[in-house]
């Protein structure tokens, strides 16, 4: 559907059915595959032909909407994970190994930096965490000689820091290394990190993609233009033969655009069987056909609340790159024109002792360990999805005590900043 706009394809991307076939995405809800030779299933097995075994690896379901995403993403291939902690896994693991170093970005979700700060180094896996402000020279003096990838979001949750993709694109090229870019918070609606210079995109598809808060996914897509072979003694995995799968070379037998996802789903998903199951993505595929009217109000809201809270004389700050004079504004409107998503952050004066009694008297917003659903919901990152950082961590990424990360979704605005009004009024 290379043809048609972003809403259409978020429509009727990734399946087209046959004459007498399910209009619908079926729900293929099975295990195993049947077929009548030996030799059949073992050209699935050799890679030789495509189809499907064992749903641990694929399973049709699965496939049809991953195919809906990389056509929404603009890639060469894409595959479902578990979860987007899964899908992050993933895509660094696929080209890192135990002595390979990651440069990342300091601003991202908790439970990622964490993944690549702790369990990734048990691993063997270092990282060098650097800010997403940082100047070419200092993008450049974090590489080393085994740095195999550069990590970012193209905004961070929940600092809404805003990632400046050419640059970062730009210095990880010159490396010979790989962009990945979790674009989970503006989607591929508001945001095609690909047409920037990204490589890799990931996503956690619990957030604005299902968008109610209905099943955890995530998803990886391939932009199929990285020259894996031009830097080939940086990925042996992708480049030389997988004794795993009788000396098959990635690269040689697939090209740029499949080698990644193949080996991804042939190696890791084999390996960790991350798969979310067919039931998951039949939801997620109802939450992608909305998601270009979803997304437009949760812009609106999320801009509403933002002027509301600048005003606040309780309010410390406020964080949301679509408002004027944010520090991330002018990054916002280069890469997404029509605006982000519809999460604000803001500081209350008072510290977390300010926000717990905001939060409290709340009466359309709920207190929820989520974000990016179609319904209004808030946290305070210091005691929830950060509390593992320690004080040092927290400041580096830009999160405060008394920082709120309220996800606007798609209630009347009105009815919000009332909600709001009313809960800052009890502090």
């Amino acid at each position: 559907m290379s043809n048609y706009g972003i809403n259409t394809k978020c429509v009727q991307g990734g399946y087209t059915p046959g004459n007498g076939e399910p209009r619908q995405i079926p729900i293929i809800q099975s295990t195993t595959f049947k077929y009548d030779t030996s030799e059949d299933m073992g050209k699935l097995f050799d890679l030789e032909a495509s189809g499907y075994f064992y749903t641990r690896l694929q399973n049709p379901t699965n496939d049809y909407v991953a195919a809906k995403i990389a056509e929404l993403e603009g890639g060469s291939a894409a595959m479902l994970t578990s979860s987007g902690q899964a899908a992050n896994f993933f895509a660094l693991f696929n080209i890192c190994e135990c002595g390979s170093h990651i440069v990342a970005s300091s601003s991202i979700y908790g439970g990622t930096f964490n993944l690549i700060a702790v369990t990734m180094a048990k691993m063997g896996i270092e990282v060098t965490f650097v800010s997403p402000d940082s100047t070419e020279e200092e993008l450049h003096a974090a590489f080393k000689d085994n740095t195999r990838a550069m990590f970012g979001e193209t905004i961070a949750n929940p600092a809404l820091t805003v990632l400046d993709i050419e640059k970062f694109a730009k210095v990880a090229h010159e490396h010979g290394v790989p962009l990945i870019v979790d674009n989970t918070f503006p989607t591929p609606v508001n945001c095609r990190p690909f047409e920037w210079g990204a490589d890799i995109v990931t996503h956690a598809t619990t957030k604005y993609m299902d968008g109610h808060g209905a099943a955890v996914g995530g998803a990886i897509v391939d932009s199929g233009k990285f020259d894996w072979m031009a830097h080939a003694d940086k990925f042996p995995g992708l480049c030389t033969p997988d004794e795993s799968y009788h000396g098959i070379t990635y690269v040689e037998k697939f090209g740029n655009a499949g080698a990644f996802i193949t080996k991804c789903t042939a190696q890791l998903m084999r390996d960790f069987g991350c798969i979310p199951s067919p039931q998951n993505s039949f939801i997620l595929n109802l939450g992608l056909e909305s998601l270009h009217v979803r997304m437009p109000r949760h812009v609106e809201n999320g801009l509403a609340v933002a002027k509301f809270l600048k005003e606040s004389d309780k309010v410390a700050s406020v964080t949301y790159p679509g408002l004027e004079g944010d520090k991330y504004y002018e990054l916002s409107k280069k890469y997404m024109p029509n605006g982000g998503c519809g999460v604000v952050s803001f500081e209350l004066k008072g510290g977390r002792a300010a926000a717990e009694k905001f939060m409290k008297n709340l009466k359309l917003a709920a207190i929820e360990t989520h974000v990016a659903d179609a319904r209004t919901c808030c946290l305070n990152p210091a005691t929830s999805t950060h509390r593992q950082l320690t004080p040092k961590q927290l400041e580096e990424a830009g999160i405060p005590e008394g920082l709120v990360r309220m996800s606007c979704g798609i209630e009347d605005k009105n009815d919000l900043v009332a909600d709001i009004a009313q809960a800052l009024d009890a502090i």
